[in-house]
């Protein structure tokens, strides 16, 4: 008797201790039900903001790929035929800084002062730049080259130096020209063209 009154209370102690497992359970289902729908408005509106960023990659991607292959096309286009108005629109519009480097080439190659004036507040690297000495080259204007040769950075530094120091030579004041072959320094491709320019062309 007393063996299955001790079984009985081991099999009751096991029941109550299933049966309150089986409670943490359901209290823990019940507690992440509540949280969820108290949640559920916030949660899905991350779940959206999170599709709508993927999504918005992949469609911005997609976009600038378009632009970068309708923008080639167009160049293209113009590469075999300048006077194509219509590939010269898209190429604006879809990749304006490739379109200023575009009408740089056509502003020097046509010696076109006013394409190159039109560029000097280009966006693109490098257009703005070259255009600001371009224009003042092709005009001559020793002012605009002098300026040019001040700019911070300037690409074509040592080449308007040359130009200038050739001006100054032209003037007759050797002493101004030398001035300005001393600005290029050992480094520059310039300096041997710009040595031998101070050798026999400054007296």
């Amino acid at each position: 008797m007393t063996g299955a009154v001790l079984s009985l209370k081991e099999n009751m102690e096991a029941l109550k201790e299933e049966l309150s497992s089986e409670e943490k359970f359901f209290e823990s289902a019940i507690r992440t039900e509540r949280f969820v729908k108290r949640y559920q408005k916030p949660l899905m509106a991350a779940v959206a903001a999170s599709l709508l960023a993927v999504g918005g990659a992949i469609g911005y991607q997609s976009y600038t790929t378009a632009k970068i292959e309708s923008s080639n096309a167009a160049l293209n286009l113009l590469l075999a035929n300048p006077a194509d108005t219509k590939a010269e629109q898209t190429l604006k519009n879809d990749n304006p800084k490739l379109y200023d480097l575009w009408k740089l080439s056509r502003g020097i190659a046509q010696n076109d002062v006013t394409i190159l004036e039109g560029l000097k507040n280009s966006q693109a690297f490098g257009v703005a730049d070259i255009a600001s000495y371009e224009s003042a080259a092709i005009k001559g204007d020793t002012k605009a080259l002098e300026n040019y040769t001040k700019q911070q950075g300037a690409l074509y530094k040592d080449l308007a130096l040359l130009e200038t120091a050739v001006g100054e030579i032209n003037k007759g004041n050797t002493k101004a020209a030398n001035e300005k072959i001393a600005l290029i320094g050992e480094n520059s491709p310039l300096y041997q063209v710009a040595q031998s320019l101070s050798h026999y062309g400054v007296k």
